[in-house]
């Protein structure tokens, strides 16, 4: 096959293009410069996407003999991943930008280059796993999985991408079950990337600081912030610089009345208000999301889901046609990259605001802590993922333990 290997500069994406040369493909190295204003440096583990990435990139494909080309996908990231990191957060929602990088840059921009240009398949560094099956009528069934490396498991930022542009992706890196055994093998091979440190935090903020980011885009502006009576506590200077379930930060200088901690319990954008409390209020056991992209779409047939044939000849789960839910599906969600799946039972349900459905969730015996709108909520049968949604909703509806905090990052820590 003619394979596009996407190579940020790292070592998990010049292995992973290693890989596929050892496996006999045609591969081209491509670097995505992301930024309009790349720095000369990366600044130590944060940021990505510097004139030095791109020169560690280039350096690694010279070891592999592969063509090596920078694509300028400034423009794109700018319109999609950045606009809707700052939009969402204006919106007192919660963005998660790697899924929504996945989702537009590197498996929508990125692949369907690569697809236009004549390659088969896009392979990068994520740690996730594709297992390959095959149907009763004989066609292939292309399964997501979690990666082995459970600290690096990066199944929950690449649901979004879809069953089609599943079809097309590659993950050389699924079986390693450590980040050492990349290490060791990017040194074996000669590769200077193999000590790298792992880039992490976002990638658009270099620095780190999210909040300050978001006030020089979005401009400051002065609000209450209240209990859940109303009673003014304090004051911010944007909303947007908070999210459910965040504790540190928010400076009221005086503690509530039983002693107890406060969290942001809701952000109320229109009236630019945060709204505070304990932390038993936080707690949902119901979950309601839209955009759903599934990937499994053998098991939604099962309960009651169309999946017709693509004019590839693949299969994809069609949103519910008419007024009844699916059956409920007995499964794992997960609200956060790296947070602890929970047991709940899902369902795909009609949904008039979008062509793909809503996802109905309902919790297992346990409570969430802090599920915030705009999170990305991933549904797995045990490691396979089962289809993916953004939060629109949480709610309540019986008393239960929480199971731990579910939220994003706090736009700005203590």
């Amino acid at each position: 096959m003619k394979v596009l290997a996407a190579m940020s500069g790292g070592v998990d994406s010049a292995v992973a293009a290693a890989r596929v040369v050892d496996a006999g493909h045609e591969v081209v190295g491509v670097h995505m410069a992301l930024s309009r204003n790349r720095n000369q440096f990366r600044e130590g583990s944060r940021g990505c996407c510097s004139i030095e990435d791109a020169g560690d990139a280039r350096r690694a494909a010279d070891v592999l003999g592969i063509p090596y080309y920078v694509w300028d996908l400034s423009e794109k990231f700018e319109e999609t991943v950045v606009a809707d990191f700052l939009s969402e957060y204006a919106a007192g929602r919660t963005p998660n930008p790697c899924v929504r990088c996945n989702e537009h840059i590197k498996f929508e921009a990125l692949l369907d280059k690569a697809t236009a240009l004549g390659f088969d398949a896009v392979a990068t560094g994520h740690y996730a796993q594709v297992i390959t099956s095959t149907r009763a009528d004989g066609t292939e069934l292309r399964e997501l999985h979690r990666s082995p490396n459970t600290a690096k498991d990066q199944s929950y930022v690449l649901a979004v991408m879809g069953p089609d542009r599943l079809q097309r992706a590659m993950f050389p890196l699924g079986a390693f079950e450590t980040k050492d055994e990349v290490r060791a093998e990017a040194a074996a091979r000669g590769l200077s990337v193999s000590t790298k440190p792992d880039s992490y935090d976002i990638c658009f903020v270099a620095d780190g600081d999210t909040q300050g980011f978001l006030r020089e885009r979005l401009g400051a502006k002065t609000g209450d912030i209240v209990d859940s009576d109303g009673t003014v506590l304090g004051e911010h200077e944007g909303s947007y610089t908070y999210t459910v379930g965040q504790r540190k930060g928010l400076k009221l200088g005086r503690p509530a009345a039983d002693g107890k901690p406060r969290y942001v319990l809701d952000i109320q954008p229109i009236s630019n208000t945060v709204v505070v409390g304990p932390a038993e209020m936080l707690s949902v056991d119901r979950i309601v999301g839209d955009q759903s992209v599934w990937l499994a779409d053998d098991v939604l047939a099962a309960h009651g889901v169309a999946t017709p044939a693509t004019a590839s000849g693949a299969h994809a789960p069609a949103a519910p046609s008419d007024p009844a839910p699916s059956a409920w599906i007995d499964a794992e969600v997960q609200v956060r990259a790296h947070g602890e799946p929970v047991a709940a039972r899902v369902r795909a349900v009609p949904d008039a605001s979008g062509p793909t459905g809503a996802m109905e969730v309902e919790l297992v015996g346990a409570t969430l802590r802090g599920v915030a709108a705009g999170q990305s909520l991933v549904a797995y049968l045990g490691t396979r993922v089962l289809g993916q949604s953004t939060v629109v909703s949480s709610s309540r509806s019986r008393p239960a333990e929480p199971v731990g905090l579910a939220t994003a990052e706090p736009a700005r820590s203590a």
